[in-house]
């Protein structure tokens, strides 16, 4: 009876004390506090590295329209430094991660080369068909663009693409370990040199 006594008044003092219930309730809820807060940092830097992407795009898109060659550089080179340097070293950016495609209107941008569907006519090329070689590549293709920077009036599409490695790894379950980030701009070149547009 005396140990029945004994256990109650044992339970009844650990019932009553609460020291350390905040250490144990934070312990609960703080890997999700965690976890949101990593998240947050996680896609607020892929927030701002496609905002500054997308505005290195569009700084080196006003260069490349001015057909300016600077001395002892082309003009591709001074367009991936460009990106280079608005990217703030934050993302790898080489001239393999922008492509520039020429057209000579926009109705053209993301075009395929005119073909004749002969049989079967399924609606898409089909190897041998007769098509007009648009870029002069001597093969058929889903964009018409012809690679480069054009020339005085052309319209030129900027398209660049890189890999964010997520500063902490803690989201890459769910997303991957990398992201893919990506920004375009089309525009027209100015009429320089001789060539009236």
């Amino acid at each position: 009876m005396k140990k029945m006594r004994h256990m109650k008044n044992f339970f009844s003092k650990v019932r009553r004390n609460d020291d350390g219930s905040a250490a144990i309730e934070f312990s609960f809820t703080a890997p999700l506090l965690i976890a949101t807060m990593v998240a947050i940092m996680e896609f607020s830097m892929i927030l701002f590295l496609n905002a500054v992407l997308e505005g290195s795009l569009r700084d080196a898109a006003r260069f490349g329209i001015t057909g300016f060659t600077p001395t002892g550089l082309n003009r591709e080179d001074v367009i991936v430094d460009k990106v280079q340097t608005a990217t703030l070293g934050l993302v790898p950016i080489t001239a393999a991660n922008i492509t520039t495609l020429a057209y000579s209107d926009f109705s053209e941008v993301g075009q395929p080369e005119p073909y004749i569907d002969d049989n079967p006519a399924n609606g898409q090329y089909d190897s041998g068909e007769s098509f007009t070689d648009v870029n002069g590549n001597g093969q058929w293709d889903a964009d018409m663009g012809t690679p480069g920077l054009g020339g005085a009036c052309d319209v030129v599409v900027y398209r660049v693409e890189t890999q964010w490695s997520l500063m902490l790894g803690l989201l890459a379950s769910s997303v991957g370990q990398n992201i893919a980030l990506k920004a375009s701009t089309a525009v027209r070149n100015e009429p320089y040199g001789n060539s009236p547009c």
